[in-house]
């Protein structure tokens, strides 16, 4: 995008009172944000939803010149600046009604990447949510997605770390620009977090950082996800948010069960038992949902290494099928004597490994 039109976006991205939503009906009416702001008044007033209000600060200096200096930071601090109408913009994202004009990032961000999925939970997490989050990355890697989370305390930076570990993709969606790091504690796994995958943000690095831009940022994060995964929240909090964007969007999501005494189960079970989210209990479940395939080329390769790569667990599992022939998870797991839990992690690795394939109604045979 040329230099001109990215400050005449970033002008009107400044102006109080125009939305991300009013802005792009203004450039899908003239064609672009330059054409926009050449436009007077009384010209604009004529588009339908664009009224007095929104236009009251429209035009004035003080936005342009604020526009042209975050251009100025944006060039000096190696930021990317990606207009909605951008080929580059992440699809999903654009498909939102609300998304950002320009949405800012750092980092190497693969936004091809066809499953991306976004964890969210408490700040207050417990042994439970971390082991689950430690478990649910591992299972997952193979299928190597995108994970996007918000860098907050608890539930966010316990799966963005165990992202790095396990070398997958991970994006940090943040509530304010990129001048800053809130909480700055985390500003050590930045590095990390950058050199495979990044962060990303429609805050400006002059933007004030107060707690309602985490309302903001959620949409973002809901966004930009095939699926939003909730792993711990109580009654209230700004996970729940994300979740109703995400409905919203209409994407899927998956709410992990706890303790009906547990205050930080309360969110999950409830998004369950009202029927607006799935529920998580492993990672085969999403993969189940979402309806994953996986490369048959990779697939048949590592059906090769068949028993190099088996597990003994695995191999239990193996030998029933090979037994029994195709079966429900539930009578597997019983008649291998393993919990249904654990059976359907073990399914999902012999999946990957090219060993089985899921059928509908979480029936499973050998290939």
């Amino acid at each position: 995008m040329l230099e001109k039109e990215l400050v005449a976006l970033l002008t009107l991205q400044k102006t109080p009172n125009l939305g991300d939503g009013s802005i792009k009906k203004l450039i899908q009416t003239f064609g672009s944000a330059t054409e926009v702001l050449q436009q007077k008044k009384s010209t604009l007033l004529t588009i339908d939803g664009i009224g007095e209000h929104r236009l009251s600060a429209f035009g004035e200096k003080e936005y342009y010149a604020a526009a042209k200096a975050e251009l100025l930071y944006i060039k000096s601090n190696n930021i990317i600046a990606l207009p909605y109408t951008d080929p580059i913009y992440p699809k999903r994202l654009k498909q939102c009604v609300d998304s950002p004009v320009v949405l800012f990032s750092r980092g190497n961000i693969n936004w091809d990447n066809p499953r991306i999925v976004s964890i969210v939970g408490t700040r207050k997490i417990t042994t439970y949510g971390e082991q689950f989050i430690k478990n649910f990355i591992e299972e997952i890697a193979p299928l190597d997605p995108l994970i996007i989370s918000g860098f907050a305390y608890g539930v966010d930076i316990t799966a963005q770390k165990a992202c790095i570990d396990h070398g997958l993709q991970n994006v940090g969606v943040l509530a304010h620009g990129l001048n800053q790091i809130y909480p700055k504690v985390h500003a050590k796994y930045m590095p990390a977090v950058e050199k495979n995958g990044g962060f990303v943000t429609d805050f400006w690095s002059s933007s004030s950082f107060v707690h309602t831009n985490f309302l903001q940022r959620n949409r973002i994060i809901a966004g930009l996800s095939e699926a939003t995964i909730v792993v711990e929240s109580a009654a209230k909090g700004g996970s729940l948010v994300t979740t109703e964007f995400a409905n919203g969007y209409h994407r899927e999501v998956f709410a992990v069960p706890g303790r009906v005494d547990d205050k930080q189960s309360i969110g999950c079970n409830n998004l369950i038992k009202q029927s607006k989210a799935h529920l998580l209990t492993t990672a085969a479940d999403l993969v189940y949902i979402l309806n994953w395939k996986l490369e048959q080329k990779k697939t048949v390769a590592i059906q090769k290494q068949l028993f190099v790569e088996l597990t003994e667990e695995e191999k239990i599992v193996w030998k029933f099928l090979k037994d029994n022939g195709k079966e429900l998870l539930d009578i597997i797991a019983l008649k291998c004597k393993l919990p249904s839990f654990k059976i359907a992690g073990i399914l999902l690795q012999m999946e990957l490994k090219g060993v089985v394939r899921p059928l509908p109604g979480k029936l499973f045979e050998l290939i």
